[in-house]
């Protein structure tokens, strides 16, 4: 008691100096990689500088030491301080290196303290910025995966008792009240050995084609995964705080709907076969290569003539899916196009996830039959337009398609609709070889891929304007299953009002895809299947 009198100043200073205090553990967010396990976002730990304004607050000099050591503007620091000085905590700057944040603190400034926290960082920029996303400053997932699995990703932060002296260091721990629990990790369906070849090769056609922008989506026939989609132009997540444009970061393989034109034709085909009324080559006469349907003048690029039905995909006839049109009727080809997809979303929930627009009138127009038969009138997604084609690649059967790897669980339990007949499927994916056969007048010479047998449809489709349709402005198809005896993937290609001399499909999106598809089948170790004979020799006998 005599001591409690004697040494109360004393006393007192030391348990003013010694307070216990419950702290937050910062939960550490889940990593994000590709199928194979390479980092696609992963956080590291950073502090970040408060100060308690109360405390701070009348101390002008130590105000300017602060504003000094973080490079800080001190009028502005100063302005925020006294704005904030009834609260206890205001943020001074985030994020910086353990080292920075310790040598503020060395400076031993009343009421500045230091919070431990997590950056995001992002090893492959703006390769798959599109499809990754990013989080905020506060580790809150703001568009792509980073937000749909923000829940998944987040964790749970803990708590811990400490005691601190008068200046806010810990001189001593006491327990963890309750553990942070690090955030699940995600591993998505890209292959990025793949990814980052797509985004070169969509990148370069983009700049040379002076594009107004691009995407690319190569997606697995057997199971659905997506293992690669870019687009252009893209953007730096690391360095947002320049941005004007926000449409850059739209994943436009997803969020962006377009008129698919000619590739359509290959549902139209497969309606016909359904009808009974056709096979492969019963005759359709397309000659002079123009009609007038309802005041409208529906054309080819050239005068046909008498074309067979596979002749019909391999010239892209318009003329020829119009009057495949006119006598099955338009409901024929919306079943079709119906099952494969088409107008629904596909289910990843990435946000902004479009599902396109197929049409259900009532009644059809003639006209309104004749452009929905060759892909006018309808909107889709790359990624839409690629599920629709794995149909055709995979027997007919309509798989869900997938943003994150698939387990051997995922792979087993996945729902699988046979919703073309097989040998219908085949014969369409039989004719959508000749459009990239040279020899059989195919349009698509340039999406070969050397020793394989490619099938695929070129698109050009003009772009609605101000006053309808214009006449000088295209966007540029092209959707390539490989290899064509065996498929494994699909690649849809569109780069959107390309400029220059040349703007169709074959000629600015199909270069692309073989570029693409010719490193992925050495990339994934896919055997040939169009090696010359003198070679097969040769192999079959190692």
């Amino acid at each position: 008691r005599a001591l409690h009198i004697i040494d109360r100043d004393f006393l007192q200073s030391q348990g003013d100096a010694r307070t216990i205090r419950t702290v937050p553990l910062v939960a550490n967010r889940g990593v994000i990689t590709d199928r194979n396990g390479e980092p696609l976002a992963v956080s590291s730990p950073v502090k970040s500088i408060w100060v308690n304004p109360q405390e701070i607050g009348n101390k002008p000099s130590q105000i300017q030491r602060l504003a000094t050591e973080l490079q800080l503007d001190v009028t502005s620091l100063q302005e925020a301080i006294v704005r904030n000085a009834r609260r206890e905590f205001l943020y001074v700057k985030r994020r910086l290196a353990p080292a920075e944040a310790e040598r503020v603190l060395a400076l031993d400034i009343d009421g500045v303290y230091d919070q431990q926290e997590y950056q995001r960082f992002y090893p492959q920029g703006e390769v798959a910025a599109h499809l990754v996303g990013f989080s905020n400053v506060d580790d809150v997932g703001q568009e792509g995966l980073e937000l749909t699995y923000d829940e998944w990703l987040k964790g749970v932060p803990g708590r811990r008792q400490v005691i601190k002296d008068r200046r806010g260091h810990i001189i001593e721990e006491l327990n963890t009240i309750q553990t942070a629990q690090p955030g699940k990790n995600l591993e998505l369906s890209i292959d990025f050995r793949l990814q980052s070849l797509a985004y070169k090769e969509l990148k370069e056609e983009f700049i040379t084609r002076r594009a107004k922008s691009a995407s690319i989506v190569v997606l697995d026939v057997d199971t659905g995964e997506v293992l690669a989609m870019a687009n252009q132009p893209s953007y730096n997540p690391h360095n947002r705080g320049n941005l004007t444009d926000f449409s850059v970061l739209r994943n436009r393989a997803i969020t962006d709907v377009f008129e698919p034109g000619s590739p359509i034709k290959a549902f139209t085909v497969a309606a016909a076969l359904e009808s009974g009324s056709y096979v492969p080559d019963t005759v359709i006469e397309t000659g002079p290569g123009w009609m007038m349907v309802e005041g409208k003048e529906v054309q080819d690029i050239l005068n046909y003539g008498t074309l067979d039905l596979t002749r019909v995909i391999t010239k892209s006839s318009n003329i020829g899916a119009s009057k495949i049109a006119f006598d099955i009727g338009a409901e024929a080809i919306r079943n079709v196009l119906e099952r494969v997809g088409m107008g629904q979303v596909s289910g990843t929930g990435f946000p902004g996830e479009q599902g396109g627009v197929l049409p259900n009138h009532r009644r059809w127009s003639r006209i309104e039959t004749a452009t929905f038969s060759f892909g006018y009138g309808l909107s889709t997604t790359a990624l839409q337009l690629a599920q629709a084609y794995s149909v055709i690649a995979d027997d007919g059967i309509r798989k869900p398609v997938s943003l994150l790897k698939l387990d051997e669980a995922g792979l087993q339990a996945l729902p699988r609709e046979q919703v073309i007949d097989k040998t219908i499927s085949n014969q369409v994916l039989a004719m959508l070889e000749t459009v990239v056969d040279p020899a059989r007048g195919g349009s698509a010479r340039d999406a070969r891929v050397p020793f394989y047998k490619v099938a695929g449809k070129t698109g050009t489709v003009h772009v609605v304007g101000e006053f309808g349709y214009e006449e000088n402005v295209h966007n540029s198809l092209f959707v390539g299953v490989a290899p064509a005896s065996d498929p494994k993937l699909v690649i849809v290609v569109i780069v959107y009002e390309p400029k220059g001399d040349e703007h169709y499909g074959g000629q600015v999106a199909a270069p692309v895809f073989s570029r693409v598809a010719s490193g992925a089948m050495r990339i994934l170790n896919i055997a040939p299947d169009n090696l010359p004979e003198e070679k097969s020799k040769e192999l079959s006998s190692l």
